[in-house]
């Protein structure tokens, strides 16, 4: 069983795109609703790219930079707030959560993708030179 869970959880750290899917036919289903369908799956899985991000990283240049994962993620939390303070004039706090939440997860996805354009071109180069 322990195989089992660790192997599934490889899985959707590897490819978040799964999860992402798996998350909004779930939510479709229950919901019926397309938009809060798209919102929660986008929510369920900002954590599955954060860490695919991380272990991009760690596969492509085989460095350990967690600590500058979680420095963008307070950038990005600083960013949401101060725009919401100058758009509302107020915090409200769960809106801002909220925003600070899909901010991450657009920017971790666009790192993603970038990521593992990155990781395919290398592993293609390395296999055609050697």
């Amino acid at each position: 069983m322990p195989n089992f869970v660790s192997s599934l959880a490889a899985i959707f750290i590897t490819l978040p795109f799964i999860g992402y899917i798996l998350f909004f036919i779930g939510a479709k289903q229950f919901t019926g609703n397309h938009r809060r369908s798209v919102q929660f799956a986008m929510d369920m899985s900002t954590i599955l790219f954060v860490l695919s991000v991380h272990y991009l990283i760690i596969t492509i240049w085989d460095i350990h930079i967690l600590w500058v994962i979680m420095l963008i993620m307070i950038v990005n939390a600083f960013v949401v707030v101060l725009v919401h303070y100058k758009v509302k004039e107020e915090i409200i706090f769960h809106k801002v959560l909220k925003g600070v939440w899909r901010v991450n997860f657009a920017f971790f996805f666009c790192a993603y993708l970038l990521l593992f354009s990155i990781g395919l071109i290398t592993s293609i180069t390395k296999i055609l030179t050697t």
